[in-house]
């Protein structure tokens, strides 16, 4: 079976393009009727997302929202990295993940929507003395990447990126499937329904969140080399701080 690929317009005040689904050989395709008003919805949303979060952003004036330290469970699988390799950190908000690891000798390219966060993710950058490609916009376009951006990446790593309902997830995931070398992997980290009884972070919307069957169905044709539901106490700036329900999960693209 052919790869399928999404192309979505980009948000803005602009009239959006009309979305197209391409094969690997550009010709366009007629759209799954799941997805009819899935990719005319996108623009919507990720105007609402960019308002959302620039606001909350800007709401802790020089501070950051989710500190400056890495999430703990991406810094704990620090061995898994090979310097060198091509990462992708999606929905890198303020640069805590993608600034450490550039900080590990890897090349690293981070995509965010709100340009508020990417600012004060180049000030952390500077601050630790590490290069990261920092791309603004929407990740499920083609229009986020700069001139330096790699076309396929070792690494695409997802931090606590459960706003977007089911039907955009499904879009998200097959995103970071094309993203994704032959061989490269997938690494995940985020909250499970028991997290609504915490309410210590992460979207209230119950279909947002995470379970390992959820996962296991999405990634089916991947290797899960690692997959664990668990609870820990967050200490993540303002933005995480409690007891919260997690999963983790690091998965490896078929080589072929």
């Amino acid at each position: 079976m052919n790869d399928i690929h999404i192309e979505f317009s980009k948000s803005g005040d602009r009239k959006p393009k009309k979305p197209v689904i391409r094969e690997n050989d550009g010709v366009p395709l007629k759209k799954p009727t799941f997805l009819n008003e899935t990719l005319t919805m996108n623009d919507d949303f990720v105007a609402e997302q960019n308002r959302m979060w620039s606001s909350r952003y800007e709401e802790v004036g020089q501070n950051f929202l989710f500190g400056t330290e890495p999430n703990h469970f991406l810094a704990n699988q620090k061995e898994r990295f090979i310097p060198g390799e091509k990462v992708l950190s999606v929905a890198d908000g303020e640069g805590r993940n993608s600034v450490w690891l550039a900080s590990q000798g890897l090349q690293v390219s981070a995509v965010e929507i709100s340009a508020v966060a990417v600012e004060k993710a180049r000030r952390l950058a500077k601050m630790r003395g590490v290069t990261v490609d920092f791309c603004c916009g929407d990740m499920l376009t083609e229009e986020w990447r700069t001139p330096q951006t790699p076309a396929l990446f070792d690494w695409v790593v997802g931090i606590f990126i459960q706003f977007a309902p089911p039907v955009l997830r499904q879009c998200q995931f097959e995103q970071i499937r094309t993203l994704l070398k032959p061989g490269g992997q997938i690494l995940l980290q985020g909250y499970t329904p028991k997290q609504l009884e915490y309410k210590t972070g992460g979207p209230s919307a119950v279909e947002n969140l995470y379970t390992e069957e959820i996962l296991r169905q999405a990634w089916k044709d991947y290797t899960i080399e690692y997959l664990e539901t668990y609870e820990d106490t967050l200490s993540e700036g303002s933005g995480h701080h409690g007891p919260s329900a997690l999963i983790g999960m690091i998965a490896r693209k078929p080589e072929q």
